[in-house]
C-alpha cells in the first residue's frame, strides 16, 4: 500500500510553511542562505485558500495511479510506498497532469536543462513524500499547527478497526436500547 499525506482543513491556517519546507527539503540547502536566483521555488504541493477553507493539495499516491498509466515514457513509478517521477525521463507532455484527479501535478522549468529550441525543459512536478530524504515528508515535520499527517497502512488499519468497533457498538445500542 502506498502512503500519503492527509491535510486537516480544521487545523490548516494557510501559512504555506509546508510549501517552504518542501522546497528546502528538495534543495538540500538552507533556503534563506542562498541566492534566490540560484534555485527554482517549485514546491511539490500547493495550499488552496478560500474564505472558509485552507488545505494543502498534494499527490495521494494512488494504488493504481492514472498518471503512471498515461505516461508514454515510463517516467512515473511506484517505489517504497510512493509514486515518483523520474525528472530525467519525463518529456513534459502533460499527460500525467491531465490524468491526475486531484490536480496534484504541475509543470516546472528545470534550470540547466535546455530543449532543442533553446527554451528551458519543463517536467512534471508532484509530491514524492520526500523520497530518499531522511525524516519523512518535510511538510508534515514543519507544519506549525500539525494539520498534516503521513498516513501509512497501519494508520488505515487502526482507523478501520476503530470504525468497525464503533459501528458494532452503535448497532448493539440500537437493537438493545434498555441495556
Amino acid at each position: 500500500m502506498n502512503y500519503f499525506v492527509k491535510g486537516n482543513p480544521d487545523l490548516c491556517i494557510g501559512c504555506r510553511t509546508c510549501m517552504i519546507g518542501c522546497v528546502v527539503a528538495h534543495e538540500g540547502k538552507r533556503i534563506f542562505e542562498v541566492d534566490p536566483d540560484s534555485y527554482d521555488f517549485n514546491p511539490r504541493l500547493h495550499v488552496v485558500r478560500t474564505v472558509r477553507l485552507s488545505v494543502p493539495v498534494q499527490c495521494k499516491h494512488c494504488e493504481n495511479p492514472a498518471c503512471m498509466a498515461v505516461c508514454p515514457v515510463g517516467a512515473i513509478s511506484q517505489k517504497d510506498h510512493c509514486v515518483i517521477i523520474d525528472q530525467d525521463k519525463c518529456m513534459g507532455c502533460k499527460s500525467c497532469m491531465d490524468a491526475c484527479p486531484f490536480g496534484a501535478i504541475n509543470m516546472t522549468e528545470r534550470k540547466g536543462h535546455v530543449q532543442a529550441d533553446g527554451t528551458l525543459k519543463k517536467t512534471a512536478n508532484k509530491c514524492d513524500l520526500c523520497y530518499g530524504l531522511p525524516g519523512g515528508p518535510a511538510c508534515v515535520r514543519v507544519c506549525p499547527t500539525e494539520a498534516l499527517a503521513l498516513i501509512t497502512e497501519e494508520d488505515l488499519e487502526t482507523a478501520m478497526e476503530r470504525k468497525r468497533a464503533e459501528t458494532a457498538r452503535n448497532t448493539f445500542r440500537e437493537n438493545h436500547p434498555q441495556e
